[in-house]
């Protein structure tokens, strides 16, 4: 009892290959609404893509992956299986992503690390000012003020209890299971 769901509005190009779910995992691959996909794209067993997502030719997706809403994956792009990508990021074209990656990042390269945070694509889908600055400022304690992840985890749930973009990042710091890029 294996499926394969594809939502509503999506622009799926030409050689695309989806497969069905696994009865080792829960049994379902799921790509959500208003996504496009280019042409050669691949999405493995039992992943689950989000809304409003851009897979770019031959993004190649491993097994039992999860991607958040409005993720932008890079031309050529590999994802390892068991990853999971946070919504609102976005990986350079021939990125290898082997761990997970936040939401807001933008990741770049093999073995993908970060670099900087989507700002162009939080602009374009409504995000103020203020709401970038405190990304970025969530950002900076993950990847440049020396902190340990615990201690920028910590620092984030804080901050997210009076800035609700954040919230993404606690509920993706508690369902991460690869570790994340650094």
């Amino acid at each position: 009892p294996t499926r394969l769901e594809i939502g509503d509005n999506n622009t799926i190009r030409e050689f695309c290959t989806f497969n069905v779910g696994t009865v080792q995992d829960g049994g379902l691959t799921r790509l959500g609404n208003d996504n496009w996909v280019m042409a050669y794209v691949h999405i493995a067993h039992d992943c689950i893509v989000g809304d409003h997502c851009i897979l770019a030719n031959n993004a190649t997706l491993a097994g039992h992956i999860s991607i958040g809403d409005h993720v932008f994956l890079g031309g050529l792009t590999a994802v390892h299986q068991f990853c999971t990508i946070g919504a609102h990021a976005m990986t350079a074209g021939g990125s290898i992503v082997v761990q997970d990656i936040p939401p807001y990042v933008t990741a770049a390269g093999n073995h993908a690390h970060p670099a900087g945070i989507n700002s162009e694509g939080l602009r374009r889908r409504g995000f103020d000012a203020e709401q970038i600055s405190r990304i970025k400022r969530a950002y900076k304690q993950i990847y440049r003020q020396g902190l340990s992840l615990e201690d920028a985890k910590a620092a984030i749930t804080e901050a997210a209890a009076d800035a609700p973009e954040l919230a993404l990042f606690v509920d993706f710091f508690a369902r991460a299971k690869r570790g994340i890029i650094r």
